[in-house]
């Protein structure tokens, strides 16, 4: 049974104001729309190596739960914020990998850590992260409504709801958005081929 939008709404915002009761119930109800987030991610891995969403989804938690503070409005918004944090963690780990690749410092990491993030999509995840912070730094709105409908799955109304603009408005951004984005990315690409 899918929880209510409006129950999760209502922890959320009772564990933003402090109490971890709220908390405790609340991760039961997250739990496997997170695992869906971290599927979607993983899944645009190259196919054939092992899909790892628990760790990621533990990260996630982590600086999820680890927010200091956090006035959470609604659904929407969490999982907003989490399809960022899954982004990050993501990233993270393919700068890491791309370091250790040009000769970086070695470092220890878990076998769980080790498999979230193939090494030949590296270079495309963190290409990508370069082009939607370029995005970001042009039209703020355009690059959160890429993160939260591409990489956290959210609908166009739930986008809208968590940004405060119409459905229209998210719309015309995602086609705006995707359409910079593919063109930024051909740019890397040509550029790597020099």
């Amino acid at each position: 049974m899918t929880p209510a939008p409006q129950e999760i709404s209502r922890l959320l915002r009772a564990w933003g104001a402090g109490d971890q009761t709220a908390l405790d119930r609340l991760v039961p109800l997250v739990y496997d729309e997170l695992r869906r987030m971290a599927r979607r991610y993983m899944d645009r891995q190259q196919a054939g190596h092992t899909l790892q969403t628990t760790a990621l989804i533990h990260e996630a938690y982590l600086r999820l739960v680890d927010q200091q503070d956090a006035q959470w409005q609604n659904r929407a918004h969490f999982f907003g914020v989490a399809a960022k944090a899954m982004r990050s963690i993501l990233v993270d780990y393919a700068r890491t990998r791309q370091a250790v690749k040009r000769g970086g410092a070695f470092l220890l990491v878990s076998l769980d850590e080790a498999a979230v993030v193939s090494t030949e999509r590296t270079a495309e995840m963190v290409a990508l992260d370069d082009a939607l912070v370029s995005l970001a730094a042009f039209d703020q709105r355009k690059s959160q409504v890429v993160e939260m409908r591409y990489f956290g799955g959210l609908t166009v109304e739930e986008t809208a709801e968590v940004l405060k603009v119409s459905p229209e408005t998210v719309a015309r951004d995602w086609r705006l958005a995707r359409t910079w984005l593919l063109r930024e990315l051909s740019k890397t690409t040509i550029d790597a081929e020099r």
